[in-house]
């Protein structure tokens, strides 16, 4: 039994009950699958464990169907405030099969969500309730979150309502401790033309034919990009093409096309930035042809995480992590994007850790039970030194 068994009374059992209650609640996100069942339920089930455990609960939100939950353990008199997010919602289940009846094979646990991220947010609230059986003189919140996986409305939502010390994020990083990821712009380029009859092209602009040139620029800058000095953990900043569409029917010159481009980003890009580079490629093309018509628009950025290895935040987790490999810890970056901008972008210190396994947003799902429980014994650890200010917490990365 470990050190942070002792202290906070974790059960592989008991984190493996909840998971497998956790994934067979439907909570496909309905802004990528319109009726889907949304948080509402799921969100129900973890109001009422919490209850149960003796934490207090709050529930923030406009739309009642997609509710946020702010759940509290500690004494809060003393010592620092922690948080610890994660999502409700998860992408749809289309190609799976039983995609909402956990399965344990070997050491794994499959279903929609078990690794994105309903294990993390299992050793979440375990982490929380055994912080306030100890009686922690701070606090310690799961912050459990709608929308995730489309805009994050949920974060913004609690947002004004949170004030912390530090932050984990416990998407799933292999139980490595993330201290960057890339942010994201998606960015609308529209190419005018003009319709007319098919046999008739003299009278008509085709946009179609007119977007040629300007995929060749803006693959030329894809591959400018990424020749570019890398960051130490995420490496270089992505461009690519998401959806094109335009075009009437077969004998009408079209008049329009739309193409969504998403530009990843690295710690101090910005849409400003984004746009100077893709209104410089399209510049190219006007040069070229002065008759081409095209506008520009952001329609989503969130921005990109990057906190200092020497964060307290950051340190405290490493000394937890190290309580099972008493080895000192590697801080890396993850390709993916996260909620944890948003908190670090509001000035809490923010960092990742979570589980391991395989298959977000994929047809076959799985976590590994074990990484759960080694989750939840970690942050249950974090959990006790974060916020009992007269305990070490420091720890070389």
């Amino acid at each position: 039994m470990t050190e942070s068994t002792c202290e906070g009374d974790t059960g592989s059992n008991e984190v493996t009950a909840l998971l497998r209650d956790l994934i067979g609640i439907n909570s496909v996100n309905p802004s990528l699958v319109p009726g889907a069942a949304g948080e509402a339920q799921i969100a129900a089930f973890v109001r009422a464990w919490a209850e149960r455990e003796g934490l207090a609960v709050e529930t923030v939100g406009a739309d009642p169907e997609r509710p946020n939950l702010i759940i509290t353990g500690g004494q809060g008199t003393g010592g620092r405030n922690l948080i610890l997010c994660a999502h409700l919602d998860t992408v749809g289940t289309d190609g799976m099969i039983d995609p909402l009846a956990p399965a344990v094979r070997g050491r794994r646990m499959h279903g929609r969500g078990s690794y994105d991220m309903k294990g993390g947010l299992a050793a979440a609230l375990i982490a929380c309730r055994n912080a306030h059986r100890r009686g922690v003189p701070g606090t310690v919140q799961v912050v459990a979150v709608a929308d995730e996986e489309h805009s994050s409305t949920g974060i913004r939502e609690v947002l004004p309502h949170l004030s912390a010390d530090g932050a984990v994020v416990t998407e799933p990083t292999e139980l490595q401790l993330a201290v960057a990821h890339r942010g994201f712009v998606w960015v609308e380029i529209t190419i005018e033309g003009k319709a007319a009859h098919g046999s008739r092209p003299e009278l008509g602009v085709d946009a179609i034919m007119k977007a040629g040139p300007v995929l060749v620029a803006l693959d030329r800058l894809s591959g400018q990009i990424a020749d570019r000095t890398p960051h130490p953990l995420l490496g270089t900043g992505v461009l690519h093409a998401s959806v094109i569409t335009g075009g009437r029917e077969e004998s009408t010159i079209p008049d329009r096309l739309t193409l969504t481009l998403e530009r990843r980003t690295l710690p101090g890009e910005t849409p400003d930035t984004v746009l100077a580079e893709i209104d410089n490629a399209l510049d190219s093309c006007r040069h070229a042809d002065p008759a081409l018509v095209t506008a520009r628009r952001v329609t989503l950025s969130r921005p990109p995480l990057d906190t200092h290895a020497d964060a307290d935040i950051t340190t405290a987790l490493a000394h937890a992590i190290g309580t099972r490999t008493s080895q000192n810890t590697t801080v890396v970056g993850m390709s993916y994007w996260a909620d944890s901008a948003i908190l670090a972008q509001a000035g809490i210190p923010t960092v990742l850790y979570g589980p391991a396994g395989d298959g977000a947003h994929a047809q076959t799902e799985w976590v590994d039970l074990d990484s759960v429980l080694t989750c939840a014994e970690t942050l249950t650890h974090l959990a006790i030194e974060f916020t009992t200010p007269t305990r070490p917490t420091a720890r070389r990365v």
